[in-house]
């Protein structure tokens, strides 16, 4: 995403120490207007991954078999292998006349992602894995678990074209969109670590999704949707997690929230907010350029009516840039009595970076605030800061 504002920091110090004057204008005298950040919406050409089984809907599945020669209900089987089983060795399906199971596995179900690093932390309940896709490029997914669930954070693309400033993937640019099968099988990978028992606590499964990782999940819309579906849809058509269990994020892409309002799933929207007025804004989310802050909640509000699911704020605590008492009563006024949770999220810095997580006082007095207005606000789990956690920062440095 963009370079950040570039006022001097004496300047945000005055408007920190005048909070009472601030409020009373609404937000601080505007600075001379920047040019915008580049954004880029469409992914750039390249070559694209093997199809795969989990691209496929259960219907073109058995379309894919017929046309390689073989009965139907052998996409059946496939799928109950891959999605409920969490097979990736072919040897194991034996239900498949070897000869059979030779040529639709490597039609069907190619190998798409490789692990090149992998990187524990919290006892081994928190897993950071890099990925190198078929043509080499490098995202992340991370499992964290939890006593009561498992929780995967998936990536939707290999970089980001949203250009954040405080974010490693924003900065690192949109090399290419994942597809659908690159993101479920980050998913499947997940499970079948869980289920045969390499994360501490015994045998388990996938509970949550997260669509956090590396990329802006609705300029990769298509891709997402069939992921969300394949993840979603009952075995053995899919990894049969409820749709009530998969959070959707999103920087801001107001046609594409209204688009994803009218498909009537009960996914979670979590809204990457990170400032409540549009002159912070403009600079930590440059999309904010195009869709200002007023867009983007009657966007959400829309789809939480919809849906009747709470939208997820998301706000990242960035010391001395969005973290003042004034910005946390100036949000509590924008989501007070709307079904909405604000998911505080003390910054993870990329190294080095000019940004740096809230003081624990201000980080107290900004929950406070906007208690105070009836909000309801939970501080996010820093799980993974010491792997590298934040968005894109383990790729950066497995890269570099």
């Amino acid at each position: 995403m963009s370079s950040t504002t570039d006022s001097p920091a004496a300047e945000r110090a005055q408007r920190s120490a005048e909070p009472a004057a601030v409020e009373a204008q609404g937000a601080p005298e505007a600075a001379p207007k920047k040019t915008p950040a580049k954004l880029v919406f469409a992914a750039p050409r390249r070559g694209k991954p093997p199809r795969h089984l989990a691209d496929l809907t259960a219907a073109e599945r058995r379309e894919a078999v017929a046309e390689l020669g073989e009965k139907p209900f052998r996409a059946d089987q496939l799928s109950r292998h891959y999605f409920a089983r969490l097979v990736d060795d072919p040897a194991e399906m034996t239900d498949l006349p070897a000869a059979v199971r030779e040529r639709l596995v490597s039609t069907l179900l190619p190998s798409l992602l490789t692990p090149v690093r992998e990187m524990d932390c919290d006892g081994g309940r928190t897993l950071k894995t890099v990925w190198k896709a078929f043509d080499g490029v490098l995202f992340e997914s991370v499992l964290m678990r939890y006593p009561d669930r498992a929780t995967m954070c998936v990536s939707s693309q290999a970089g980001c074209g949203m250009n954040c400033p405080f974010c490693a993937t924003g900065q690192a640019g949109l090399t290419r969109n994942l597809s659908t099968a690159e993101i479920v099988e980050q998913v499947a990978a997940g499970a079948r670590a869980l289920a045969r028992g390499r994360i501490p606590g015994g045998p388990g499964r996938v509970s949550n999704i997260v669509f956090m990782g590396m990329g802006e999940p609705l300029a990769n819309y298509k891709a997402v949707i069939g992921a969300v579906k394949r993840i979603t849809d009952p075995a053995p058509a899919g990894l049969g997690i409820s749709q009530r269990s998969v959070t959707v994020s999103t920087v801001g892409l107001v046609p594409a929230i209204e688009k994803l309002a009218a498909e009537d799933m009960s996914v979670r929207l979590a809204v990457s907010l990170h400032a409540p007025d549009d002159d912070l804004r403009d600079d930590l989310v440059p999309v904010n350029n195009r869709w200002k802050v007023a867009e983007v909640l009657d966007a959400a509000w829309a789809y939480a009516e919809r849906s009747g699911r709470r939208v997820s704020i998301e706000y990242a605590l960035i010391k001395d840039v969005n973290d003042q008492a004034w910005r946390a009563d100036l949000l509590g006024r924008l989501l007070r009595g709307h079904r909405v949770h604000v998911n505080l999220i003390p910054l993870n810095p990329t190294p080095g970076s000019k940004w740096t997580a809230s003081r624990p006082e201000d980080e107290r007095e900004f929950v406070r605030r906007l208690e105070a207005h009836g909000v309801p606000v939970t501080v996010r789990d820093t799980r993974g800061r010491e792997i590298d956690g934040a968005c894109g920062q383990l790729a950066a440095a497995t890269k570099d």
